[in-house]
């Protein structure tokens, strides 16, 4: 949420400083991005922003002191929310309205708050991570016609201007949605085609989350404890950093404190993929930065951990329709 954090001695911080979402002027860039590090009394904050007509995109990574705080939104900015909790868990409390939202990490939703004054309370010390789409309110309900049942209901109250979520529970963020967000954060483009590029994947993320809020939360879960969940996370984030070596399931199940039946099915839930499904992802994606870079197919393919360049490249070709040698060429 774009707000302003009020410190022990009452001075309001403008955290996001977001740029007007108007169209590009004489000497105005297409795409305006700042980064910037800010350190309080009350912790520090690290923050990215970029923003074009009519698209506001903000992340960033919060390590606060305190864990208390008063709240007010940001005047001036009617705009609906594409929010992704990435790490961290806190609770943000709206007076004006009475709502209440809970954010825990690897959860989304889609958020329209009109008019906010309330507080928050960050319930660990961990850091809590976020990113954030805002989509000017014109833009977005010309963007949601004609989309569905869930967005459609959701257009509504938002044309009312009244404090809606697209859904009752937030939902796990998939990995086509961390994938998304990923390309947002490392695109490479530059005027144009950056601006193109960046509206292309947060019309992208919204999709990805009405169909997500579209199918509903599954019947039956297998993570029945906050720990099976963190169980879960700890296995994605061990088979990250050993992508070239993965252990078996029945390894990584052990290594990340549940069984393979958890394992397995808990990881459907909350990635939308399979174990290995996600391995695959993550070294064909990693493949295709490499190979962005100039390095050598041979290479790529040792580097991702595949057992040879002909696995390697059967696997390039069918993720990506091409073969990873013409892969640059394209």
């Amino acid at each position: 949420m774009g707000m302003m954090v009020q410190d022990r001695d009452k001075v309001w911080r403008d955290l996001t400083l977001p740029f007007p979402m108007d169209e590009a002027g004489a000497g105005r860039p297409l795409v305006q991005e700042r980064r910037e590090k800010v350190s309080f009394d009350f912790g520090d904050i690290e923050l990215v922003q970029i923003c074009l007509p009519d698209i506001f995109i903000v992340y960033g990574d919060l390590r606060l002191q305190e864990r208390h705080f008063r709240i007010r939104s940001m005047a001036g900015e009617d705009v609906i929310e594409l929010n992704f909790a990435l790490n961290g868990t806190g609770t943000v409390n709206n007076l004006v309205s009475g709502a209440r939202y809970d954010f825990q990490p690897n959860l989304h939703n889609i958020i329209y708050i009109p008019e906010f004054d309330g507080d928050a309370a960050y319930q660990s010390a961990d850091p809590y991570q976020f990113f954030e789409v805002h989509f000017s309110r014109p833009y977005f309900m010309e963007l949601v016609k004609n989309t569905g049942r869930v967005l459609s209901g959701f257009a509504e109250k938002v044309d009312r201007k009244q404090e809606a979520n697209v859904g009752k529970e937030s939902l796990q963020v998939t990995f086509a949605m961390h994938r998304c967000i990923r390309d947002i954060m490392d695109c490479r483009f530059s005027g144009g085609l950056k601006r193109l590029f960046l509206q292309a994947k947060c019309v992208e993320l919204l999709t990805l989350q009405a169909e997500a809020f579209e199918r509903g939360n599954p019947g039956k879960t297998a993570l029945t404890t906050a720990r099976d969940k963190d169980c879960i996370i700890y296995a994605r984030e061990y088979l990250a950093a050993h992508i070239t070596e993965p252990p078996t399931l029945q390894e990584l199940a052990a290594i990340s404190g549940t069984n393979t039946f958890k394992l397995k099915n808990g990881f459907k839930e909350l990635f939308n993929n399979t174990v290995f499904g996600y391995l695959n992802d993550m070294r064909l994606d990693q493949a295709r930065t490499l190979l962005q870079e100039g390095v050598p197919v041979k290479d790529v393919a040792d580097r991702t951990g595949y057992s040879s360049v002909q696995h390697f490249s059967t696997s390039f070709r069918k993720k990506f329709s091409v073969p990873p040698g013409k892969f640059t060429q394209s």
